[in-house]
């Protein structure tokens, strides 16, 4: 687990340690950074999945789309971390803590990891990580998740880290590679209230 009583674990240049990771933000001024974000952008799995309304195509919208997600941590509206190997340094992904709604004490998670590091419990591992960090050092009270519908990997992970299944959102998120045309996604949400996940469980 991570200590969450750090003081670099605050604000939008929080630096989490923890299930052999290491999350930290993102650097558009990184080109190791860009190149790993337009890889994970590009990946055919990711895009299986998730339509951004503002495709990332070529190493430039790459890093755009990095110095957005800078402005929205300095803002407070989101905080996207880098996922690493703790060891190695080895980037394996990205997690991040979207639409955060302070009044309302509620934001959104989301997440995806490279080819290559899939199938190591990466993405359990970060969103444990994350969630903690939400909740113990943003205040949040709910955090929702949600995935197309027929992503079955995803919906394991979230019930895995205590992301109760709630529902089906009709045409919610946007078809593969379309923006024109929408399909349907299952919502998860934790709270802030609930019992700890056990991870190991089935």
């Amino acid at each position: 687990m991570a200590s969450l009583r750090d003081p670099s674990l605050t604000g939008p240049h929080a630096e989490l340690h923890g299930h052999g990771l290491t999350l930290r933000p993102w650097d558009a001024a990184s080109g190791s950074d860009v190149d790993t974000w337009l890889r994970g952008m590009r990946d055919p799995e990711f895009r299986r999945w998730n339509t951004p309304l503002r495709l990332v195509t070529d190493w430039a919208s790459a890093r755009e789309s990095l110095r957005a997600r800078a402005q929205s941590a300095t803002e407070g509206t989101s905080v996207s971390f880098r996922v690493a190997d703790a060891r190695t340094g080895e980037a394996l992904g990205h997690i991040g803590v979207n639409e955060i709604k302070y009044h309302l004490k509620v934001a959104r998670v989301g997440y995806w990891v490279l080819p290559e590091a899939r199938g190591r419990g990466v993405a359990t591992g970060a969103l444990l990580l994350a969630a903690d960090w939400a909740f113990a050092e943003l205040g949040l009270h709910r955090l929702e998740l949600d995935h197309a519908v027929g992503h079955d990997v995803s919906c394991r992970i979230a019930r895995r880290c205590g992301f109760a299944y709630e529902g089906t959102l009709r045409g919610a998120v946007f078809q593969e590679g379309r923006h024109d045309a929408f399909r349907d996604a299952h919502l998860h949400a934790r709270l802030a209230t609930d019992p700890a996940p056990d991870p190991a469980a089935p």
